[in-house]
């Protein structure tokens, strides 16, 4: 986790993504890189004055929300006592991309050049981070997303939750974050009985990272009729859990709109950082 990307937009859970992608540098000394996210600037004609105005009047709020990201962005930075970013150096970094270009698709582009994205939990508010943008990291990226909740945690990554359904997608997400695993203090395996898939047992997965000498034991919650995404957190609130371990959308998108399902549950109610890949 040595390389994170942290897109910056003027909204109000700007800070906790900030605060959480510093406790990720700060446990492996990471180089922090971050960036103005901008919807991409309506492609309008000029073909009269009217329409002239209103391309200088977008080009204008694109460049005032570009400044207001990138001052949010290194005051927060020099706040944390992290040093600029001048080539290989010890201790935390940091370094602001600028003029990069608009648009998600860079966004999901790009991450694929860093460890982890770290992007604040979508909502409701037109004001706060957008699905739109952790789904390019998601599926464009190809590489973990970390999930930062709207308040930032106290402490992060001792007490690790992983949410496991036997899949291919939370598989990923226990070989991408090894890194993580490797500095918890304690490791939880966690399986609910709504919330399998066909694949192995979550003591087979426990089994398997205790032969990297990791803490870890396997929970089983069976008899359970709530949603297993709610199961899953009041869980890993009821031991302490600072970083919960999640695959994205097992089931398809479409389906977990329609009928709901344990991503989407975690995505909108989880008050821990939530590792993500998919």
């Amino acid at each position: 986790m040595k390389t994170v990307l942290v897109p910056t937009a003027p909204h109000e859970l700007m800070g906790s993504t900030f605060d959480t992608a510093l406790a990720l540098a700060r446990r492996f000394d990471s180089y922090i890189e971050g960036f103005a996210l901008r919807p991409p600037l309506a492609e309008i004609v000029s073909v009269d004055m009217v329409m002239g105005l209103t391309w200088a009047a977008d080009e204008r709020g694109d460049q005032e929300a570009e400044s207001q990201a990138r001052q949010s962005f290194e005051s927060h930075m020099d706040a944390a006592g992290l040093m600029r970013d001048a080539g290989p150096a010890d201790g935390p970094r940091w370094r602001w991309y600028a003029d990069a270009p608009a648009g998600d698709e860079f966004v999901g582009a790009y991450a694929r050049v860093f460890d982890i994205t770290v992007v604040g939990r979508p909502g409701q508010s037109a004001s706060g981070p957008r699905m739109a943008t952790l789904e390019a990291v998601l599926f464009e990226g190809g590489r973990p997303a970390l999930i930062a909740p709207p308040l930032a945690r106290d402490t992060f990554g001792e007490t690790i939750v992983i949410a496991w359904n036997g899949s291919t997608e939370t598989a990923h997400v226990v070989a991408m974050g090894m890194a993580l695993l490797e500095r918890a203090k304690r490791i939880v395996v966690l399986t609910v009985e709504n919330g399998m898939v066909p694949g192995p047992s979550g003591e087979a997965l426990a089994r398997s990272l205790q032969r990297h000498g990791l803490p870890v034991e396997a929970v089983h919650i069976g008899g359970e009729k709530r949603n297993p995404g709610e199961t899953m957190l009041a869980y890993a609130d009821s031991v302490g859990c600072d970083l919960l371990f999640k695959g994205a959308y097992t089931q398809s998108r479409i389906r977990q709109m329609i009928f709901g399902g344990a991503t989407s549950h975690i995505l909108g109610n989880a008050t821990i950082p939530v590792f993500m890949a998919h």
